[in-house]
């Protein structure tokens, strides 16, 4: 039996996968305790993990950030994302550090392994001198000699001038940086380590073992990942069908009819950005619309709803998935591979953090179309919407990524690597 804990950022889209991976250590004899918000007890405890909440740390709620990290109040696109890496992840991490550190005082463990964003789980490992492995959770983000920063939602070059754009543009990274890479000297300094000036990309990903989330369809086809990166399909539970007791009451309504699933996730869920729009676009056509509003027991939206929709707070994948004929999403990685890996075409509206990056991915695989934006017009979903519907490439391209992810392990493939350290 080897000893393992797990960390995560407390957002149900990072916490989800690790929760996955959790479950595969613990049945096959594992004692695992898993680092994460304190809101996800019930999620960590189902898996049969110990959970370690934060203390030190802020306990911060996913679904009321400027609570606890005001200057995020008002903050949208670009802004939104520097405030959120610099006050959340990065600011957090020396007290995850004397979380993780008062924790190992306490029970040591055999391993270790966090999302590519538990800086503080890295800090620790370095300080430690102790090996870590990376599970990503969102699209892979490490640094490459070629191709354009990831993050920036723009495909690599594939012709000179192209490759020249992606080469100046990797040569502004440190200037475009430099705010994190500030917070990160100082997250280093406070527990006592030197600075070095390395940026995100440089400091989350470990040397030793990356096992990410996704598959190469998803990564531009690119072949200068190291050999330390493992592509490991959909890390997630396997979906429970669902009994008709779970069920909503009009799930009966489905049977017949062309499905689409509007989500914008469990993140920026203002459904004024993209669930309205999509939602007038789909008035009065021949669909039964699932939209999902991201708050467990929030059944409904603060605004009246087509006739065609039905309203939930989480959709039941496992049951409702195999049933959809195109999803409108806002891009969040998780949903986005769990889609894919049903065959399902996607329409995407990509806002904020990693999702214009996961819609620029999706619409070069051929599986979507790419809105390039976060608050799309209805008349610009209708359009794209019809387009996936009418075109059979893009559900003959998802059925390929799909195929291919489902190749990958998944969470089992993860939890095997993982083991693998020991």
């Amino acid at each position: 039996m080897g000893r393992y804990l797990l960390t995560a950022m407390p957002f149900t889209g990072h916490v989800a996968p690790l929760a996955a991976v959790a479950r595969v250590l613990v049945n096959r004899g594992h004692d695992v305790r898993f680092y994460t918000g304190s809101r996800f007890r019930a999620k960590v405890e189902a898996a049969g993990a110990r959970l370690i909440p934060w203390q030190q740390a802020p306990d911060f709620d996913e679904n009321d950030l400027a609570a606890t990290f005001p200057r995020l109040v008002g903050k949208k696109g670009m802004q939104q994302m520097l405030v959120n890496v610099v006050d959340c992840f990065i600011a957090t991490a020396p007290a995850q550090v004397a979380d993780l550190s008062a924790e190992w005082e306490r029970e040591p463990w055999d391993a270790l392994a966090a999302d590519e964003v538990s800086i503080g789980a890295v800090l620790f490992s370095e300080r430690s001198g102790m090996p870590w492995a990376t599970v990503s959770v969102v699209p892979l983000n490490l640094v490459g000699p070629g191709g354009p920063p990831s993050g920036m939602g723009l495909r690599p070059g594939t012709n000179p001038i192209m490759r020249t754009r992606d080469a100046a543009l990797r040569g502004l990274v440190p200037l475009i940086s430099r705010p994190l890479v500030t917070a990160l000297d100082r997250a280093q300094a406070a527990i006592g380590l030197s600075t070095r000036g390395r940026s995100m990309d440089r400091i989350v990903f470990s040397p030793t073992l990356i096992a990410a989330s996704g598959s190469p369809l998803l990564d531009y086809g690119r072949t200068d990942r190291p050999a330390h990166v493992h592509f490991v399909g959909e890390v997630a539970a396997q979906a429970a069908p669902g009994t008709a007791a779970e069920l909503p009451p009009w799930w009966g309504d489905l049977d017949g009819r062309r499905v689409v699933l509007v989500t914008q996730g469990t993140q920026n869920i203002d459904p004024d950005d993209l669930v309205r729009p999509a939602l007038a676009a789909l008035q009065g056509r021949d669909v039964l619309v699932v939209a999902t509003t991201g708050v467990a027991g929030r059944d409904e939206f603060p605004f009246p709803v087509p006739a065609n929709v039905r309203v939930m707070g989480f959709a039941p994948f496992g049951a409702l998935l195999p049933r959809v004929d195109l999803a409108i999403t806002n891009g969040g990685w998780g949903g986005t591979i769990a889609m894919l890996g049903q065959g399902i075409p996607l329409v995407i509206a990509g806002g904020d953090l990693d999702k214009p990056e996961v819609a620029a991915r999706v619409a070069w695989s051929g599986a979507g179309v790419n809105l390039r934006t976060g608050r799309p017009t209805a008349s610009a979903v209708q359009a794209a919407a019809d387009r996936v519907l009418a075109e059979p490439s893009f559900r003959e391209a998802a059925g390929r990524v799909g195929a291919e992810l489902r190749t990958l392990g998944g969470a089992a493939r993860a939890a095997e690597l993982i083991e693998g350290m020991v």
